[in-house]
């Protein structure tokens, strides 16, 4: 395939790139401050920080008001820059027993463990819009947060404590199948090893981690719709802020905590082998942030792609993990506004040419 260069044309570049804050600020309203995007669009700015594989909140903020909210290309930034910086260390495996959590709930078991923990969430609100917003200052809020420091005292760290996993009482039972070996397997590191099918399921984690939400929750609602038999119950859904350690020269050091959701999922799973007892498979997700729908829909594609021989689109490696970073497919669908004048010329002329021949020009 062959392409010329386009000659000329970078005057026009620059005006475009102009224009993009002209747009932003055309309208004169104050600009938006990076701190105001950090802390009250939380949800957007975890999406970021989980899809551009890098844990800096304040970047990611950055990198939104720079795209204009647009959250793939905020991520797409956030993962240029993360190219950026040199790694100097690899944390200790994080230990979600650990967790301070924020939320906690399972779908599996009505009483759990320390109970259940609804936290900050909108599943159990009406979707309807909320116009007292339009009107809100900052003595509203100065009001709502002096009510809600009375009201939540007891949330602080030592008060919500930590909780065993939910699904561990399923494995006190040997209800549970699970992989024992793969705990002890180096990680795959995808970003410094290439990628080959079959994918050890640590690799196949670390791209779902990374992977764009939307594409992820279409993928893993096929095999929950019809495409596939994997219909899982939630046994248990975690939000809170984990723990990092590095090792440094033999000893743990401690480097902070991070926000992080994590879910399990359960799925029967009854073996043709009538001699071996009928138990239970779980699909893990994780990633940085709150972001149920990424780690619930991780979750299910981690356990589909368990499949020894894949039949339907969710439970294939290749599949998946080839369409789910949002960045890979956005920049291949963004290739499309390039210059294409040889490749479609060409086209145009073998058309014109089957046409002539046919007898078919009208």
């Amino acid at each position: 395939m062959g392409y010329v260069a386009v000659k000329g044309g970078l005057e026009a570049i620059e005006n475009s790139e102009k224009l993009l804050d002209f747009f932003r600020l055309k309208g004169g309203s104050s600009p938006v401050q990076v701190r105001q995007i950090q802390e009250q669009f939380r949800l957007a700015v975890d999406k970021v920080v989980g899809e551009g594989s890098l844990y800096a909140p304040y970047h990611a903020a950055l990198a939104l008001k720079q795209s204009e909210g647009d959250t793939i290309e905020a991520s797409f930034i956030l993962r240029a820059f993360s190219s950026t910086i040199s790694r100097t260390h690899y944390s200790l495996p994080v230990k979600t027993t650990q967790m301070r959590i924020i939320r906690r709930i399972s779908a599996a078991f009505k009483d759990i463990p320390g109970g259940q923990y609804l936290g900050p969430s909108r599943d159990y609100t009406q979707r309807l819009l909320n116009f007292e917003l339009d009107s809100e200052n900052k003595s509203h809020i100065k009001r709502f947060l002096h009510e809600s420091e009375l009201e939540y005292k007891k949330l602080s760290n030592e008060d919500i404590g930590m909780f065993p996993k939910v699904v561990d009482l399923l494995r006190k039972e040997g209800l549970v199948i699970d992989s024992k070996k793969q705990e002890f397997e180096e990680p795959f590191d995808i970003t410094r090893e290439a990628v080959a099918y079959p994918l050890a399921r640590s690799g196949r984690l670390q791209a779902m981690a990374r992977g764009e939400t939307g594409g992820m929750l279409m993928i893993a609602y096929t095999s929950m719709r019809g495409y596939g038999d994997i219909h899982p119950t939630l046994g248990e859904l975690r939000v809170g802020y984990v723990p990092v350690y590095i090792n440094k020269n033999g000893e743990e050091i401690y480097a902070g905590e991070v926000l992080v959701t994590e879910a399990e999922v359960i799925a029967r799973f009854i073996s043709k082998d009538k001699t071996d007892k009928p138990r239970f498979t779980i699909g893990y997700g994780f990633c940085f942030g709150h972001n149920e729908l990424k780690a619930i829909s991780m979750a299910i594609l981690d356990r589909t792609m368990q499949a020894e021989k894949p039949k339907v689109p969710a439970e294939d490696q290749e599949f998946v993990l080839s369409h789910i970073d949002g960045i890979e497919s956005s920049g291949f669908c963004a290739h499309w506004k390039l210059p294409h004048y040889i490749t479609f010329q060409s086209d145009l002329d073998r058309i014109r040419a089957t046409r002539k021949k046919r007898g078919g020009d009208e």
